[in-house]
């Protein structure tokens, strides 16, 4: 799978490790930035990368922030995201097989390797099951339809 993956300075710490175990499972990996710890505006990352996965440039993309939750904010301001930030396996495994997401979340600062491995390998490990899960994604299509205009 095609990956890219992306940073603010307070998941700069752990996308080396994130960049390392997903290439270690198998997968091609594109760094979008950021390059330093320096500080940077997450909205711009997480824009770069969600624009990427929506365009098809890549499978998925992977977003770290200190929690998670602001890339995921900002990711899912473009039409087509659908980014989750996951704490567990467990929401890794929901996030995945039942809302289709496209764009991991993860919290460089809220989480260590060990727990941060485990996510990265259900979240990728697991299919999306459609089924009943593809009204509800058609719902949220429209909404972004309604509110693009």
């Amino acid at each position: 799978m095609k990956i890219v993956i992306g940073s603010d300075h307070g998941g700069f710490g752990a996308k080396d490790f994130v960049k390392k175990a997903m290439q270690k499972l198998g997968h091609e990996v594109v760094d979008f930035g950021c390059h330093s710890p320096e500080s940077v505006d997450y909205p711009d990352v997480a824009q770069l990368v969600a624009e990427a996965v929506v365009e098809g440039q890549f499978d998925k993309g992977i977003l770290i922030d200190g929690f998670g939750g602001a890339v995921a904010l900002a990711a899912n301001k473009i039409p087509g995201a659908r980014a989750v930030a996951a704490y567990d396996t467990v929401s890794a495994r929901f996030a995945a097989a039942h809302d289709g997401a496209n764009v991991l979340c993860l919290g460089g600062k809220t989480h260590g390797e060990l727990v941060l491995g485990e996510i990265l390998k259900v979240f990728f490990s697991t299919e999306f099951e459609g089924g009943r899960h593809e009204g509800r994604l058609a719902k949220i299509v429209g909404i972004e339809k309604k509110y693009s205009k």
